[in-house]
């Protein structure tokens, strides 16, 4: 199915509060969350049928919005119980879930004031973000020419779809040089994350280190294996992370929705072990979804 165009797929969307067949869920050229990127959205797992966190995915959700200046036409119940629905429409055991907000195009130029708010949510079967070889393995990262834009230049703690033209850029960047991924710093010139991931590091004496999320998304992953790593007596430090520091680290990975717990190997010239912390780690949240969506 992953080989299959997004936009051939069959099945349904939620679209503005009915389920639309998914070749007929279309929206104007002329819509300002495309040419303005107007735009915020989620990425959700599910896991034997069910959403992982859904709650706080979906107040995320409203928060980016609210940031965004967009006024969400439904509640966050209505929001949650569209994505149950269509996830069951669609008999996605599991997959992932794209719920997606935009401005239409009633206005065409910066101000949108009378846009219409639009909602849908999306959902399909997908396995491992990254090939599961690289997870066992680890994978590569570069350091990304891009940084992370400073906190007063752009709603930084959303999930705002302008925010990632960057993260292609450098995940294009890195692909192209062999990389899975790339390092991204902030505009300080700190460790900041990767594209569409956070990062946290090991020491030699079993402390996790991760960057202070000032700049970028404080991921809802990030947050769970924080609460594991902290269940296992584990010593997690939030801290700016300078570059030439990744030295003296025993172990990488990364977290995400996406990315769940991914093992980095190598960034740039530093090289990293896939470490039994990590491993750990990765068999706890796997232990963490599964009863959660039992729950």
């Amino acid at each position: 199915m992953e080989s299959v165009p997004y936009d051939k797929r069959t099945g349904k969307i939620w679209f503005n509060g009915k389920t639309v067949d998914w070749k007929d869920a279309n929206i104007h050229i002329l819509n300002h969350g495309l040419h303005y990127a107007s735009c915020v959205f989620e990425g959700e797992r599910v896991y034997d049928g069910e959403i992982f966190k859904l709650d706080e995915h979906t107040e995320r959700l409203f928060y980016s919005a609210e940031r965004m200046g967009i006024k969400v036409p439904y509640t966050q119940l209505e929001i949650n119980e569209a994505c149950k629905k269509i996830v069951n429409i669609q008999k996605v055991k599991n997959g992932y879930v794209r719920p997606i907000i935009w401005r239409g195009s009633e206005m065409m130029a910066i101000s949108a004031q009378k846009n219409k708010i639009h909602v849908a949510i999306a959902t399909w079967e997908w396995g491992s973000y990254f090939d599961p070889k690289l997870k066992i393995e680890g994978i590569k990262l570069n350091v990304s020419n891009w940084r992370r834009p400073a906190p007063n230049t752009i709603p930084w703690d959303t999930k705002a779809a302008g925010l990632y033209m960057i993260c292609t850029l450098s995940k294009h960047e890195a692909e192209a040089k062999g990389f899975t991924d790339s390092l991204m710093l902030d505009h300080e010139g700190n460790v900041a994350e990767a594209t569409g991931a956070n990062i946290f590091f090991r020491d030699k004496e079993g402390n996790l280190h991760t960057p202070i999320p000032d700049s970028f998304l404080d991921g809802i992953t990030r947050r769970e294996v924080i609460k594991i790593a902290k269940s296992k007596k584990i010593k997690v430090i939030e801290r700016k992370i300078k570059l030439q520091e990744l030295q003296n680290f025993a172990g990488c990975f990364l977290t995400g929705t996406a990315a769940e717990i991914t093992p980095v190997s190598v960034i740039e010239n530093y090289n990293f072990k896939v470490c039994n912390t990590i491993l750990e780690l990765i068999k706890a949240y796997e232990q963490l979804v599964s009863k959660d969506t039992a729950a």
